[in-house]
This record gives structure tokens, sequence and C-alpha cells, in this order.
């Protein structure tokens, strides 16, 4: 038996997730008389993730909502910048996007990526584990009832990526500070300390290490550093132009101290070409 028939409209931005012939105009949508009106829009497509305001005949309701005979909906767009409660603002990316998990580890936000794919149930449930944002551009996995908290990467480039991400969650920025292969953080060493791990060229020729305090790892100025840098400065540009426009100035800019660098790592990317470099980002510069 067929159940009540209501009206769905979305918002322009959402369009992409929508058949095409409920793109546009407002369309009508017959359900089953019980379930939710989450999952009547889920079932067209739309990850929850990516709704904000859910509205019926001009009132706000929760995603817990139960259509009636004849209701008009209307689906909103995700609010910008958006606030993840209940925990530090954290990431975990999908097997797909490894050159964004490192770019935003460059930045020094904290994004946990997995470099084998462990299937869509261990992945919604790691994200409920250690209560990280999930990152995808699969749809399917963003519609996981196990899931804490999601987000559809709009873009398969990851310079527009990075963008979106920033733009949508304005994390706090502590550039050179994290290792860009594990996600562990830099801590400042002595040449002396590390003598015994560094080629001769690199003996000679560098004074200033970090090393990972997770995977031990080693940093320091490397060859494709000017490409890296300007990685890091856009996104700092980026988000100090976000923060002067939110009178709350909720997050922010964290420089990294002095003594902390990124660098060429000795045991992958000593002889990457410029665009390897850029692509991976397993390098970076001291910070003056």
């Amino acid at each position: 038996m067929n159940g009540p028939e209501i009206t769905v409209g979305f918002a322009p931005g959402l369009a992409l997730f929508l058949p095409h012939e409920r793109r546009g105009a407002p369309s009508s949508l017959t359900t089953d008389g019980s379930s939710t009106l989450g999952h009547a829009v889920e079932s067209l497509g739309v990850p929850l993730t990516e709704v904000g305001r859910l509205v019926v005949d001009g009132r706000e309701v929760a995603a817990s909502h139960i259509p009636a005979q004849g209701e008009t909906v209307d689906v909103y767009e995700v609010e910008r910048p958006q606030s993840v409660e209940g925990a530090p603002l954290r990431f975990l990316l999908d097997v797909h996007l490894g050159t964004l998990a490192r770019r935003l580890r460059l930045l020094g936000v904290d994004a946990a990526y997995l470099s084998e794919d462990i299937g869509d149930p261990a992945l919604a449930t790691y994200s409920a584990r250690d209560r990280r944002v999930l990152l995808s551009r699969d749809r399917g996995l963003l519609r996981r009832r196990e899931l804490w908290a999601g987000a559809y990467v709009y873009s398969d480039r990851p310079e527009e990526q990075l963008r979106d991400v920033l733009g949508r969650f304005r994390p706090e920025l502590r550039p050179w500070t994290r290792c860009t292969a594990c996600n562990g953080t830099l801590t400042s060493v002595t040449k002396d300390d590390v003598a015994h791990l560094l080629e001769e060229g690199t003996r000679r020729t560098h004074e200033v290490f970090a090393q990972c305090t997770a995977c031990e790892r080693l940093y320091w100025s490397g060859a494709h550093h000017d490409k890296l840098e300007a990685i890091v400065a856009q996104a700092l540009a980026m988000r100090a132009g976000s923060a002067a426009a939110t009178a709350d100035g909720e997050g922010g800019v964290h420089p990294a101290p002095d003594d902390v660098i990124a660098a060429n790592s000795e045991r992958v990317t000593a002889h990457l070409s410029a665009d390897e470099a850029t692509a991976d980002i397993e390098t970076g510069r001291q910070r003056q």
C-alpha cells in the first residue's frame, strides 16, 4: 500500500546527488508511512552528511520526522563553516584520498589515512570509535548508519579538495608539525642525534632536523620546498581571510615554532621529482 505523498525540493548545491529528473523544481515522493524524513532524503541519493536544515511546511524538523500526507519539504545544504560537536576536530580519509591526507598533515591537521581498503563497514566503525569526520567521495559509505560524522569531498583534484575541506570545517592550522607519512607529531632533534641515519651528502649540507615521534622518520629542508611552501601559504591566506570574515573568530592559524621543521624524508623522497613531491607531499621546509 502506498503511503503519504510529499513534495520535496532540494538546494541547488545538492543537485549532483539527485537523479536528473529530480533536479531543479520540487517533485513528489511517495513514502511508506513509517520511515523517517532522513531515510526519504537518502533514498533519493543525498547523504545526510551534506544536509543542513530540513524544513516542513515552513517549520524546521529533525531527520527523524515522519512525513505526513501533503507536506512540502525543503532540503538545505549544510552550513559553512560546519561545527562538529562532541570531540576535537579530527579527520579520517578513505583509501582514495591519500594526497589530500598528506596535504592536511602538511598543514598540521590531524588526518588519519589507511593506504589499504579495509572496507566500508570498518571505515565507518573507525570513524565512530575514534570520533573522526570521515572524508570520502563514496556516497554509499557516507550513508552508513554506524558513521559518526562525515563529509563528501566534491572534487577529484587535490588542490580543490583541500580548499573544500578547509572552507567547510576551518580547522586550526599548524604547518610543518606533523609527519606527512604517518600523521605523528614532529620534534626537533640535533644533527649529532641522527648523524648515523644520514647519508654523507645530507650530513654535509644540512644542520637542522626533525623526527617523527611515532614512526621516527627524519625530516630536513628539501629540494621541493617551494611547491610545498606555496601550498602552505595559500592555505594560511585562505584561513586568515576566513577568520577575518567570521565575527566570533573561532579557530585560527597557529604557526609552527621556529625549531620545528618539515622536509624531504630520506627514506622516501630523496629522489622524488617536483611533480611527485607535490602529489605525495612527503616533503617540507624549515620555518624561519
